[in-house]
């Protein structure tokens, strides 16, 4: 049999990632709504590397993903990465400076070369680091959120709610990174606790009859303010209302953002907002750099005065102060309040500090004319609450089947080509939870009903078998009646799969699976008795009788677990408005263009174009691939260049099928798209003198250079100027679940994929993304995004702490995979990954689950090492299973039932321990060394009758043992390829029963009532409590595992002196034993334990010394009481408990739990010698 070598994971990685991605083997041309589940990763930002969080968002997609495969269902996949705008631009504006360059040097279109120059690089390493993972993605149909398809996208939804009135230019309070120039969404904002300082300052009344002090924590803003508030109901305060103060310090003219010139006076004004329990109950108002009070100086009209530049440098409006750094500023302020008397005293303070989520830089509130969507609008609001709250209703109309199974003669014909033979071949289809193949007229499926019971279809099965079934597919039967059908269905099935058959479902339901043959209609399973027909392209001839009914189906957005939905519900119930300009060169330009003539804003997009070659050269320009003047030979450069996001085909290509498609709005010529894209005439012919007297084309004969005019839509200027300012990233992101499938263009992808169903992601970005990806689903598809959203964990370090650089914590998931492997990194993520509960990380826990990879790998080495040659995957004669066999294939089917409905429930944790658990305890530890006996036992020699049925026994038991070790090590390794998938494709390929491309396209195992055994289990079950019991004494006895140990037992139920008297011989093998006797009374010399109803005597005589190991235990005894009074004097102290870090006192609550647990066992020893 094939040789197995020692466990390479790498080696194994590197060739099965190349496999998977060169034979597409995860690609799906054309998916069927009917069928599919569509999933969009979420896109990793292009400037990053692998992270711990990444390794898990991708390892609990992969892992839905390809049982979802297993399960039948078309998986699409998409991949794909984010432009990152500020981040992207961070890291090359920083090259640039090692070089000696800036940015602003450059200008902003041979900036963004040289940043499309770097991305590219950047992208295929994340793109590498992700494939080495294993992640089973589409990567046909992998997008970019700057392509040309989703670019398009973006100006469509920008323009489609700037037009009704969503989206909006104002003058608003926002937040301002002085590191990275540009606004941040309140979400971008992070606000961390620190210790200041709370400065009380005495503003004079202007009559000079007192003062009023104030307290702030930035004196800096002071030359702002326009007011200074009080609660109307503060009584301090009352008589002062209307009166006016003097500014301390300011003896120049300030200039308001209107450019109106104004004084130091100020008023005091009312307003219920301030809270008079804060520092004197009276607050200066700096309206142009405070959120609050910007809300306070609209509602009172006070003017805006702005006394910091971009840089958080003071401006004019500073006078003496202005070119200072604000924090210098706020330094030189206090010293000069001090001298002139107006700092009445300090105070600390801690308060919360607003930082930039990127550079860490301390944001600067500032009053600026920026871009929002006005998410607060009904439009987009409630409909984005209410897909959460309680779903939306659709209605669909449904031609139903009545009681097929109640109808005599039934029979419907479709022809159905058979990929594998050459020829056509036909299904059938059984009621009464019976079916198998049959060769009736070629090209016909038939539903054949036998009214008259099983025994005749059983009889028909076994004669059609060998015709239809053994000479052209191999196939064979399975050990009993049973067994005989489900095999038949089973091996036709994987057939099915790859050669894209129709094929029904077993049981009392009618399911017909339709595998890529397009125009049949099929059958659909509505409930038990019932099915129903769906409509395609053929008809169908059926005597039986049908109706119609509307189904009505709820679409809503799921949160899993379920605490995320009021997290996400409370911030939606207080939304505000979202500001989406930045003001960086690299991203999506706002394709907005100002008239320079008449100040309008027009938004431009190619729908304002008719001819095709007209939208593309528009694109082309607003993309910023060419600038606004070009030459042809530019345009055709571009265009037959390789395409960014696939280099195997060109730009053109690109657009013909992401952006394009084969659709289009019917307002293109069609004559010209064909002529287009087909390349029949030379795209750039169109730009002549003929053309341009429509007055879309400007020739400049000294440039000789075209330009595209376009005009301002109110007074048709053509002085326009494009805004500067780019989108935010999260805008472009939130078109992610339906721009892949080539929206705005309604594509078949678009019409089969949208909505996906599911979407992985972490806590930290359901506002950023989550939120805003169902309001952009909501608003322009009218559907949810997608169905559930699972929302992982936090990977902190073992002791419960975040991973950061600079704690010196982090596991890079890259290094760990050259060490372990993808599959130790995988399954470990997988089984800590328990809802609601972040995932402490260590390096231990990888290297203890690439020593389970090693166990299976030597189990599968076991296996096809005492295969031989000519050995076939199922058994050729009616041979009996053992019980050891029964109980082996019933707990496989109940693995493959936990596994499934754990994922079901994205219970990832759960669903990797039940296949650890089969895998390393159930078949590796125990049912390998029960089938050595029948394995490693010799054939008996001899030509006499009694030795030929001995010779005949020990061959079928042996062959036995190895068609179970096959059978279930194959279905194993299918329930754990959806964790573990390079290891398991490994040692799939090299078994004789796979007949496939691929496990992951293989089916994933179903609990089978044939294959449940419970009597047998139990006896199983009750042999290994026996074994173990042994084994436990052994060790707590200190005896060694070599030496061969006589045994006792008394047995107090027939059941228990049955499994003894029926396996004994493993019970001497697996325990080490040299005997194993019955006895009615306790023999001397012996120490005893118990397995339930049985009494278990182990001699000791010649092995244990008891009274030397009573006393060693006695001491360990007393060390570990001594060692647990320590600990929980410790956690007593309410002063440890309450001043030490959390995660010491975490960590002592650990060494106390494991304390108690091995002082009960030493305990239980002890009282086992003594007795």
């Amino acid at each position: 049999m094939k040789e197995l070598k020692e466990y390479n994971p790498k080696e194994i990685e590197e060739k099965w990632s190349r496999f998977w991605i060169e034979k597409a083997i995860y690609h799906v041309e054309k998916p069927d709504k009917r069928k599919k589940f569509s999933v969009v990763i979420p896109p990793p930002n292009v400037t990053g590397s692998l992270h711990m969080g990444h390794a898990l968002n991708s390892t609990l997609q992969d892992i839905i993903a390809r049982w979802q495969r297993m399960k039948g269902r078309q998986v699409v996949w998409v991949p794909g990465f984010d432009h990152a705008g500020i981040a992207t631009q961070y890291v090359v504006d920083k090259q640039l400076q090692e070089e000696g360059k800036s940015r602003l040097e450059l200008g902003r279109q041979e900036f963004l070369k040289k940043v499309w120059e770097w991305v590219p690089k950047s992208r295929n390493a994340i793109r590498t680091q992700l494939e080495k993972l294993g992640v089973s993605v589409d990567w046909k149909r992998e997008r970019f959120t700057l392509d040309e398809g989703f670019s398009r996208a973006v100006r469509k939804a920008f323009r489609e709610l700037y037009e009704r009135g969503l989206i909006y230019r104002s003058e608003y309070i926002i937040n301002w990174c002085p590191k990275d120039l540009t606004a941040l969404s309140d979400l971008e904002v992070e606000h961390e606790e620190e210790k200041g300082k709370l400065w009380y300052i005495k503003y004079p009344l202007e009559d000079g009859s007192g003062y009023v002090t104030v307290a702030t924590t930035r004196p800096e803003t002071m030359l702002g303010d326009t007011a200074v508030a009080v609660n109307p109901e503060d009584e301090r305060y009352k008589n002062l209302i209307g009166k006016r103060l003097r500014l301390p310090l300011v003896r120049w003219k300030r200039k308001t953002l209107t450019g109106e010139e104004i004084d130091e006076l100020i008023p005091i004004i009312a307003d219920e907002r301030v809270k008079p329990e804060f520092g004197t109950g009276a607050v200066k108002v700096t309206p142009a750099h405070d959120p609050n009070d910007f809300e306070i100086g609209k509602a009172h009209a006070l003017p805006f005065v702005r006394v910091m530049d971009e840089r958080a440098h003071m401006n004019e409006n500073a006078g003496d102060f202005a070119g200072l750094d604000r924090y210098e500023a706020r330094k030189r302020i206090l010293e000069r309040l001090k001298e002139e008397g107006f700092l009445e005293k300090e105070e600390d303070h801690v308060h919360a500090v607003g930082k930039c989520y990127r550079c860490k830089t301390v944001v600067e509130p500032m009053v600026s004319e920026q871009w929002f969507v006005k998410v607060s609008d009904p439009a987009i609001k409630d409909i984005s609450i209410k897909v959460v709250e309680e779903g939306i209703e659709e209605e669909e109309e449904k031609e139903v089947f009545l009681q097929l199974a109640e109808v005599e003669g039934l029979s419907i014909t479709i022809p159905v080509n058979d990929e594998i033979s050459g020829g056509t071949r036909s299904v059938v289809i059984l009621s009464e939870g019976i079916e198998f193949l049959a060769g009736v007229r070629e090209g016909e499926l038939a539903y054949v009903y036998y009214p008259s019971g099983r025994e005749e279809v059983i009889s028909k099965a076994k004669e059609l078998a060998y015709e239809f079934m053994k000479k052209p597919y191999g196939l064979e039967f399975l050990i009993g009646v049973d067994g005989e059908i489900s095999v038949i269905k089973q091996g036709i099935e994987s057939r099915v799969e790859r050669g894209r058959y129709l094929i029904a479902s077993e049981g009392n339901r009618l399911n017909l699976y339709r595998w890529g043959t397009e125009g049949y209609e099929y059958l659909q399973m509505l409930e038990s008795g019932q099915a129903r027909l769906e409509p395609v392209q053929k008809s169908i001839r059926v005597k039986v009788e049908r109706e119609k009914r509307r189904e009505v189906h709820k679409r809503q957005v799921k949160f899993i677990p379920e605490q995320w939905r009021k997290f996400y519900l409370d911030w939606m119930h207080n939304l505000r408005d979202w500001c989406i300009s930045r003001q960086i060169w690299w991203g999506h330009r706002i394709p907005v263009w100002y008239c320079q003539e008449c100040g309008e804003a027009n938004v431009f997009t190619d729908d304002d174009f008719d001819r095709v070659y007209d939208k593309l050269i528009f694109n082309l320009i607003a993309d910023g691939k060419v600038g606004t003047e070009f030459t042809p030979e530019e345009i055709e450069g571009i265009l037959h260049s390789p395409d960014f996001v696939h280099p195997e085909m060109t730009v053109l290509d690109f657009y013909k099928k992401f952006v394009f498609h084969r659709y289009h709005s019917t307002n293109v010529d069609a004559n010209s798209l064909r002529l287009f894209f087909t390349q029949e005439a030379n795209p750039m012919a169109m730009l002549t003198p003929g053309v341009s007297t429509r007055g879309l084309y400007r020739y400049d004969s000294k440039s000789k250079k075209w330009r595209m005019v376009l005009k301002c839509k109110k007074c048709r200027s053509e002085n326009l100027k494009q805004e500067e300012d780019v989108l935010d990233t999260w805008f472009s992101s939130a078109l992610w679940p339906f721009g892949v499938f080539g929206w705005p263009e309604s594509s078949e992808d678009l019409k089969n994929l949208y909505p996906t169903d599911l979407l992985v992601t972490g806590f930290d970005i359901i506002f950023f993304w989550v939120a805003r990806m169902i309001m952009m689903g909501t608003y322009f598809m009218e559907d949810i995004p997608f169905h559930d959203v699972y929302v992982h964990a936090l990977v902190r370090d073992e002791k419960g702490q975040k991973m950061s650089k600079t704690k010196g914590n982090v596991i890079d998931p890259l290094e760990i995979i050259d060490k372990y492997g993808a599959d130790a990194l995988r399954f470990t993520l997988a089984i800590l990954t328990v809802q609601g509960r972040d995932i402490k990380l260590s390096e231990k826990r990888f290297e203890g689950y690439k020593h389970f990879a090693n166990k299976i790998w030597n189990a599968s080495r076991f296996v096809l090492m005492n295969t031989p040659e000519d050995f076939i995957s199922t058994l050729p004669y009616m041979a009996p299973l053992k019980p050891e066999d029964k109980w082996i294939m019933t707990l496989l089917n109940e693995t493959a039932d936990k596994v499934s409905k754990a994922l079901e429930n994205y219970d990832f944790s759960q669903a990797a321990q039940s296949i650890y658990d089969f895998f390393w305890s159930d078949f590796c530890d125990w049912y390998i060394e029960f089938t050595k006996e029948r394995i490693y036992r010799e054939t008996p020699e001899g030509e006499d009758e009694d030795t030929k049925k001995e010779k005949a026994k020990v061959i079928s038991e042996r062959t036995t043992a190895l068609y179970t070790l096959h059978y279930v090590l194959e279905k194993a390794l299918r329930i754990l390829h959806p964790f573990m998938p390079y290891i398991t494709e490994e040692l799939w390929h090299k078994l004789p029963a796979s007949d496939g491309e691929s496990i992951s396209l293989k089916d994933f195992p179903e609990k089978k009532q044939e294959e449940l055994f419970p009597e047998e289990t139990e006896r199983i079950e009750r042999l290994k409590e026996i074994i173990s019991a042994i084994r436990s004494l052994r060790s707590d006895l200190q005896i060694e595992p070599s030496k061969r140990l006589r045994a006792f037992y008394k047995a107090g139920k027939d059941l228990s002196r049955e499994v003894v008297g029926e396996f004994k011989n493993h019970i001497l093998n697996l325990a080490r034993l040299e005997e194993f006797t019955e006895v009615s009374e306790r023999p001397e010399n012996t120490v005893a334990t118990f397995s339930k109803d049985v009494e278990i005597y182990i001699s000791i005589e010649g092995h244990v010394d008891i009274d030397k190991l009573t006393e060693s235990y006695e001491r360990k005894k007393e060390k570990l009481l001594a060692e647990l009074e320590r600990v929980k004097g410790k956690l007593s102290n309410e002063n440890f408990v309450r001043k030490a870090p959390p995660d010491v006192v975490e960590k002592e609550k650990r060494i106390k739990e494991e304390l108690e647990e091995d002082l009960k066992k030493v305990e239980r020893i002890l009282g086992v010698l003594k007795s």
